[in-house]
């Protein structure tokens, strides 16, 4: 069986009857559908309670007979009357009228007896052979009433009188006036002491005796709303006499005990609209204490006391009545559709005995939860989209558009997954193997100062120096902690040592360790500091600090010296290979110069020292001093450059100097020769 159902507060609610649909579809369309729906699985097996239980456009109200056997309902367009059958679970009749019904009321047990309230200021009586009177009321009317002690039909208008209609007598009575102009929405009477009270559009209701034919006493209604015009639109006696609810058009409802003025409940609907219907729900021992408000857009059902919300009914079109099967679960709902609406609660009460198959078929349903309304759909992001290479569905049916991503069939994900990844089956076996050992390593010895917590996912790196630093105990703690503990299990916090950020707060990474011989160094030039600082007090271990950083600069200097050393020797050994490959120069034999290559190794070697020399002498001046983070200073005296002077032997006789790039001030070459 096919049954929409929603669940609560572990209280299922199921829609029997009734679409979301608020207009039909054209005649044509309908055939052919109807036609293509002979194979459809779900439209074979869905449940029909009652047959025809719609109208042409809208239903407007719906009662049901005290017998509990007919249910009357009114509805348009053309403005008619259904009968339903519950023995039979069909239409019984209709019948249409001239004009759109307002309210209406069953005078006897069943169906035979009724009266009706139109839209055009009259009323009509049916009976079982069909329209039995009518008559009219000076202004439009907006609700029934009927007292059964002295047959009093109360009618409420848009002026400021309450019309009686004696039936035993066949007259009008002399009305009820109210201090009201604007008019009287809503007319209930007590059955236990037969007070009736009318709920006034100024916001005030008033009481009336019947017997005394005055008013009692005149009752403002405060709501506690912000919206200046409030207005009484909904009122209903409870059965024991002293209580009685009031719902606003502001969408409040408030219940009050008759012997106080102040409300002993208030509860907002939440969405603002005027409240239409009120029903206790206490005939029923099961649902004691439960009481029934809804206005256009929900009907919900809450405790009396307490204010807590027991299930609620949310169809998609506007709600115009709601009527409840006594001594049962089972709720008929007039709405702006053109099927009626039925819903059923099995935790409210069984279901009636004209329909007792229902709690079978909700059992079943029980057993086999229907699944969530995303259930068969799959989320996917902008990138997923890319991934899988389906940027061309996009706009299509398949995928529908969701915030910052979209819903895609689930079988359909599976198959495009499976064409842009055909390994995606052996990658996910790799993860699995991968996350089996790395739960087997997690369970191995630790070392001291390692954490044994099993929930660490990310960041384990920092959770071991966190524990070499604090300690094991003091670190679990901290990776417990709920204030840190995402940081170790959501991969957004995730540390990027390679990150730019990273480096610049943490410089010390990134310089070079040092290596065994540096190691030794610095003990060479610190021995015994660790038995020294252990007796010194606090002022002189700041020194010590200074004094150690001294020392590790000196040791860093050393081995900047050592590498300097080590990159000359390669510069001579390179050099003695081109010396010894150099080939014979002629001309150098012609200047007189010496030839290398006539010399001796050790004279040779000799040379090369003397160069070697000199150029230290040059560089001692000139001296580089790096910081561990790579900053380099440098230091050097100021040479001035020597000019070397050109020798002539034609210009010995002239006092003026001739020096090489020196500018002449004439543009004749030749002058001074």
């Amino acid at each position: 069986m096919v049954l929409k159902s929603t669940t609560a507060n572990d209280v299922s609610v199921y829609q029997i009857s009734g679409t979301n649909v608020a207009r039909s579809l054209p005649d044509w369309i309908a055939r052919k559908r109807k036609r293509a729906l002979k194979n459809d699985i779900d439209y074979q097996n869905r449940v029909e309670l009652i047959q025809d239980f719609e109208f042409s456009e809208a239903s407007n109200r719906i009662r049901v007979t005290r017998d509990g056997q007919y249910a009357m309902a009114t509805g348009t367009y053309k403005p008619q009357i259904h009968v339903y059958d519950f023995a039979n679970l069909s239409l019984k009749f209709e019948r249409h009228t001239d004009c759109e019904n307002v309210d209406f009321l069953l005078l006897s047990d069943d169906w035979t007896k009724s009266v009706h309230l139109q839209n055009d200021r009259s009323i009509e009586f049916q009976v079982k052979g069909g329209m039995h009177y009518r008559t009219r009321v000076p202004k439009f009317g907006r609700s029934l009433a009927y007292n059964e002690v002295n047959c009093d039909l109360y009618v409420g208008a848009a002026g400021n009188e309450i019309y009686r209609l004696n039936l035993e007598q066949g007259r009008f009575m002399q009305p009820f006036e109210v201090d009201s102009e604007t008019g009287v929405n809503i007319l209930d009477i007590n059955n236990v002491h037969g007070l009736v009270g009318a709920g006034l559009e100024d916001g005030t209701v008033e009481f009336w005796d019947h017997r005394a034919r005055q008013r009692v006493v005149k009752m403002e209604v405060i709501d506690g709303s912000e919206m200046p015009s409030t207005q009484v639109t909904a009122l209903k006696f409870r059965t024991d006499g002293l209580n009685m609810a009031v719902g606003t058009s502001n969408g409040v409802s408030l219940l009050y005990d008759l012997r106080r003025s102040q409300p002993l409940m208030t509860k907002d609907q939440g969405y603002g609209f005027a409240i239409n219907k009120i029903t206790w729900l206490d005939d029923n021992s099961s649902v004691s204490n439960k009481i029934m408000t809804s206005d256009k857009k929900i009907a919900k059902i809450w405790d009396r006391h307490s204010g807590d919300l027991f299930a609620s009914m949310e169809p998609s079109v506007d709600i115009n009545d709601v009527e409840y099967i006594p001594d049962s679960g089972m709720f008929f709902m007039a709405n702006e559709s053109i099927p009626m609406h039925t819903y059923y609660i099995p935790a409210l009460g069984p279901a009636p005995k004209w329909c007792s198959f229902l709690d079978n078929i909700t059992e079943e349903l029980e057993e086999k939860p229907s699944d969530t309304v995303y259930s068969n759909y799959r989320f996917i992001t902008k990138q997923d989209v890319v991934r899988l290479n389906i940027s061309h569905l996009i706009g299509t049916k398949v995928m529908r558009a969701y915030m910052h991503g979209y819903f895609i069939d689930t079988e359909l994900y599976d198959k495009v997954n499976l064409i842009a990844n055909p390994n995606a089956i052996q990658d996910q076996r790799e993860r699995e193997i991968k996350k089996r050992v790395e739960k087997e390593r997690e369970s191995r010895i630790r070392s001291t100062g390692a954490i044994s917590n099993t929930k660490i996912k990310v960041n384990k790196d920092y959770a071991t120096k966190l524990g070499q630093k604090l300690g094991s105990d003091a670190a679990e703690q901290v990776v417990n902690d709920d204030r840190f503990k995402e940081m170790f299990e959501d991969p957004m916090f995730q540390i990027d040592e390679e990150s730019h950020d990273y480096k610049q707060l943490n410089p010390v990474q990134g310089s070079k360790p040092l290596t065994a011989a540096e190691e030794s160094d610095e003990e060479k030039m610190n021995p015994g500091g660790n038995s020294d600082s252990e007796s010194e007090s606090e002022s002189e271990s700041e020194s010590e600090d200074e004094a150690l950083a001294q020392k590790r600069q000196e040791i860093r200097r050393k081995h900047d010296q050592r590498l300097r050393e080590e990159l000359e020797k390669e510069e001579y050994l390179k050099k003695m290979q081109t010396v010894s490959m150099k080939p014979l120069d002629a001309a150098a034999e012609l200047t007189g110069k010496t030839d290398h290559r006539n010399l001796s190794f050790s004279r040779r070697l000799e040379d090369v020292n003397r160069e070697r020399e000199q150029e230290r002498e040059q560089k001692q001046q000139i001296r580089v001093h790096k910081n561990v983070r790579g900053e380099a200073e440098i230091s050097f005296v100021p040479q001035k450059k020597k000019k070397v002077r050109i020798e002539n032997n034609e210009d010995r006789g002239k006092t003026r100097q001739n020096y090489e790039g020196r500018r002449r001030a004439s543009k004749n070459a030749f002058r001074g020769m």
